[in-house]
């Protein structure tokens, strides 16, 4: 066999086994139920379907789970930049950086 028959049962082959399963596919298609098995709404039923996520009892605990220590409030609030009078600490002053030295050059 011809390295050009052996490509053309090849292709051939692949093409088969993709029109098989474009066919279960297809049949699969066929079979699957035309709805979701629910019956529409009738006339007096009032329609719409609604939520079906809510519900008529309270919440009993918050989604959350209990706060963590770490979500306490603070002591106080700052409601400006300013510190309140306990906490305000004063700058340290400015360092100033030496003198560079001038490097002498050995002539």
């Amino acid at each position: 066999m011809s390295p050009d028959q052996e490509l053309m049962v090849i292709f051939g082959a692949l093409h088969l086994i993709a029109l098989a399963l474009g066919v279960v596919l297809f049949v699969m298609f066929l079979r699957s139920e035309s709805g979701s098995g629910q019956r529409p709404p009738e006339e007096d039923d009032g329609g719409g379907g609604g939520n079906d996520r809510i519900s008529d009892r309270p919440k009993v605990s918050p989604s959350g789970g209990i706060p963590l220590p770490d979500a306490d409030p603070a002591p106080f609030r700052l409601r400006s930049h300013d510190r309140p009078p306990g906490l305000r600490r004063d700058r340290r002053p400015a360092i100033e950086p030496a003198r560079p030295s001038r490097r002498r050059v050995a002539s």
